[in-house]
């Protein structure tokens, strides 16, 4: 009875506290979202000892981490693994964490490294020494290579049609730029997304960066943001020099992968700043010809959600990723899909990031469907449709882009693009002759 009651008094707190919050995040919005499907709330029906919410995440050129969490503040943080099902002939012992939000109090957070592992290979695994045996396959050694990009995902009917698309197709990595579970506060929440994907997510790395819904700051009260999200899904940021689990990178067959964050300091003083001007630094091109960005709230958009929220990050920033050379920036946020051209500076430019949104992975608010008119010529294509994305990287100089529309059982390629690596392009890296730092210079066409 006591146990019933406090339940109770948990999701009336945390009901008032996410719509308190909803109240504040609506004030300066001059659209209207149709309603999306109906959340899904995944319930945990195992022992408490089970591992639940597992997913993998790269670290290194070759390890993953292991992260589940269990009721049971005891278990053992232990993964055993092997390449042979049943057969564990290797075993590696990790953290733990747990964290507290008002009344509610994690569950045991295990984070386990394992490794090293060789690639494009099946490996079959047992979190804390019992329960469920799962497998995941690691990422190619060679090119080809293919990353399915979602945003703004969410745990609705279309959450669900999207990662089912998803998985009607092989991949070997999948990149979320951002708002994961729409928790808001709502800690039970976080623990159902994290069933939810735990499906996709425990046999394909996830690579992610947060957005807008990660925050869950309540003034006062709760004044320091993430606290769910840097417990639940830490990331390989000491890997890469990072300071921070909101942003960070990692190498991947040829590719070199940086994720941004739109809501921690970007300024020029900022170590977000000093760190992504060491980082695009330390790249080299010949050994990894691709590089890509992605951050939450658009640079790039026109269409009326949230228009120009990223304008002050790009500012800040965008001189860094044309000098660098990135070839393309995805983002989330805005719930529509949207590509643009090759941009600096609102100009189109060859040797400038292609921009890409794809907010529109299944969010509980609905799409934003209003573009403005008419259509910049940045802009090559727009639709507010729930969906998904695909980048086929095949070698060192082309890839492969398409965007996947949700048609309820069935999934359309509406949007496909062939791009060329800017590593190959010797206009691009021309170096004026002046005595001045290098000046990259632009003198191809599109």
């Amino acid at each position: 009875m006591e146990k019933s009651l406090h339940a109770l008094i948990t999701s009336v707190f945390f009901f008032l506290l996410q719509f308190t919050s909803q109240c504040y995040a609506s004030k300066d919005e001059s659209y209207s979202r149709p309603p999306a499907r109906n959340i899904i709330f995944t319930a945990h029906h195992g022992l408490e000892s089970e591992a639940q919410q597992v997913h993998v995440s790269l670290v290194g050129r070759d390890h993953m981490r292991v992260t589940w969490i269990t009721d049971d503040k005891h278990a053992p943080s232990t993964v055993e693994y092997g390449k042979q099902p049943g057969t564990y002939n290797a075993m590696a012992t990790g953290d733990h964490t747990s964290y507290r939000y008002f009344f509610y109090s994690s569950g045991k957070i295990h984070h386990v490294k394992i490794g090293p592992l060789e690639p494009g290979t099946t490996y079959y695994y047992r979190c804390g020494g019992s329960g469920p045996e799962l497998s995941f396959k690691t990422p190619p050694a060679t090119l080809p290579l293919e990353f399915v990009v979602i945003g703004d995902l969410g745990q609705t009917g279309w959450t669900n049609s999207t990662l089912a698309h998803v998985n009607s197709r092989d991949y070997d990595v999948l990149l979320l730029p951002g708002d994961l579970s729409y928790a808001d506060t709502n800690q039970p929440l976080w623990d159902s997304f994290g069933r939810l994907v735990e499906k996709y997510a425990s046999q394909r790395p996830w690579m992610v960066t947060e957005g807008n819904h990660e925050t869950e700051i309540f003034p006062i009260i709760q004044p320091h943001g993430f606290k769910a999200y840097n417990a639940r899904w830490l990331m390989p940021y000491e890997e890469s020099n990072s300071s921070s689990n909101l942003y960070y990178s990692f190498n991947v067959v040829g590719t070199h992968v940086i994720m941004l964050g739109s809501y921690t300091d970007f300024d020029e003083h900022s170590q977000q700043y000093k760190w992504l001007e060491a980082d695009l630094g330390s790249i080299d091109r010949k050994k990894t010809p691709w590089v890509i960005v992605l951050l939450h709230a658009p640079w790039y958009n026109t269409n009326y959600a949230h228009q120009g929220e990223g304008e002050s990050m790009r500012k800040a920033m965008e001189e860094l990723l044309y000098k660098a050379r990135v070839d393309v920036v995805f983002a989330g946020h805005v719930h529509a899909y949207e590509r643009f051209t090759r941009i600096y500076d609102n100009k189109v430019d060859p040797c400038g990031p292609v921009y890409i949104t794809i907010g529109d992975g299944g969010n509980r608010e609905g799409l934003a469907l209003t573009f403005q008119n008419p259509a910049s010529p940045l802009s090559l294509y727009r639709e507010a449709s729930f969906g998904h994305g695909r980048l086929r990287i095949m070698d060192e100089t082309r890839a492969h882009w398409s965007w996947h529309r949700n048609n309820d059982s069935n999934s359309f390629s509406a949007d496909e693009v062939w791009l060329d690596s800017i590593s190959t392009s010797t206009a691009c890296w021309a170096i004026d002759d002046e005595k001045e730092p290098p000046k990259f210079i632009a003198k191809d066409e599109l």
